[in-house]
């Protein structure tokens, strides 16, 4: 008998951890890879955001802090063998950054989901769509509702009879603070204007824009169309230019949408591969067998092996070019990767006289008439990059 070639997997972090702190702000395992990790943070990153749920500041805080850390390989080690104290203990440099500018980074540049008036530049607004794994095989359209800011075209965002500068505090809208917190000891704060409201300027009750409740802004619902193409990834963003908020003498925000893949019941993503498990019994796999697998176009694939072939428990099967639609090439496709699991515990060869006159065309599969129907046998064992697949469709 030659011995089984090793089945290609994914790496797992197998190692013991001290705490599982950080792992559980994200609901993640310590065994989780880098893409779940991200794809956990996303998530929650967009829910938590201050700008979204104001009250949920240091939830959101610790989102960003768990994600710092177990981003990053050195820190996440640091971290898995010394725990919280190991990382706030000097052991990285640095400290943590900011919540906002870990968002920032992640999002590029979106890390205001909603306008406020102390952030003076470009302000982006971050949405997450979520998506079936058969839109994001197939393509799909979307239309979202937005509400957002537009510049008041009763008063073309001047307010009508603006004042300028105002008395209590400086152009930038802030104004300063001074307190003694103990003898010849003096604290320095700065805070926003509490008349002009961080906008540099303070207008007159009568003096002010009716439409607008001198804001200089309205708000207006926008619907945005938005095109999911074949083969798009599980947070791929999709960015509408000058769609978001409008502001006087700012540049008009981007809309940021990020696709949020859902789980699917039969198949497994993984980049642009699908894995799907097969249960078979012990006699398809050593007598030879045929299954069909339903695709995510719903065409019917008919998998078949020749008697006497066997498959074993944990077998990898490739089928070549039905895997995921290529982003922008989508007439390439990847593999399809089937694993296969035979529903026995311990193989003995003392009932195979049993199984004797069995084949596969004995099966009670009845091949359908459907023209969809595409019958694959396997073939040799061959490699396919870092992943060995004993077999072919």
């Amino acid at each position: 008998m030659t011995n089984r070639e090793p089945v290609c997997r994914p790496l797992l972090r197998v190692n013991m951890v001290l705490e599982t702190g950080y792992y559980d702000i994200l609901g993640v395992e310590p065994g989780s890879s880098t893409e779940e990790i991200k794809k956990a943070y996303r998530k929650l990153a967009l829910k938590f955001h201050p700008d979204k749920n104001p009250e949920e500041g240091e939830r959101f805080k610790g989102i960003s802090q768990a994600y710092e850390v177990l981003s990053d390989s050195k820190k996440r080690d640091l971290y898995d063998r010394g725990g919280e104290e190991a990382i706030k203990g000097g052991g990285t440099s640095g400290g943590f950054h900011s919540p906002m500018d870990i968002f920032d980074m992640f999002f590029g540049g979106g890390g205001r989901m909603h306008s406020r008036p102390e952030r003076r530049g470009k302000r982006n607004v971050a949405h997450q769509l979520s998506m079936s794994l058969e839109d994001m095989y197939n393509g799909a359209t979307r239309k979202l509702t937005l509400q957002k800011n537009v510049i008041c075209q009763k008063c073309n965002g001047e307010c009508y009879s603006a004042q300028g500068r105002n008395s209590r505090g400086r152009p930038s809208g802030t104004e300063v603070h001074i307190q003694q917190i103990g003898p010849g000891i003096i604290q320095q704060i700065q805070t926003m204007c509490s008349e002009c409201r961080g906008e540099g300027e303070r207008i007159n009750a009568k003096d002010r824009c009716k439409t607008c409740s001198g804001k200089k802004v309205v708000r207006e619902k926008k619907i945005l169309e938005v095109h999911v193409d074949r083969g798009m990834k599980d947070g791929q963003k999709i960015t509408f230019h000058g769609e978001g908020d409008q502001l006087p003498g700012l540049e008009p925000g981007d809309v940021i949408i990020i696709l949020d893949q859902k789980e699917h019941a039969s198949f497994q993503r993984s980049e642009n591969n699908l894995i799907t498990q097969m249960e078979i019994n012990l006699v398809e796999a050593l007598c030879g067998l045929k299954h069909t697998i339903k695709t995510l176009d719903n065409r019917t694939l008919v998998i078949g092996s020749r008697p006497g072939e066997v498959i074993r428990p944990g077998d990898v099967k490739c089928i070549l070019n039905e895997g995921m639609p290529l982003h922008r090439n989508p007439f390439e496709r990847g593999l399809l990767i089937i694993q296969f699991q035979v529903n026995v515990h311990n193989i003995s060869l003392a009932p195979i006289n049993s199984f004797l006159g069995y084949t596969s065309t004995g099966n009670d599969y009845t091949k359908s008439k459907d023209n969809n129907n595409q019958e694959l046998n396997i073939d040799q064992s061959t490699p396919v990059g870092g992943l060995r697949c004993k077999g072919y469709y």
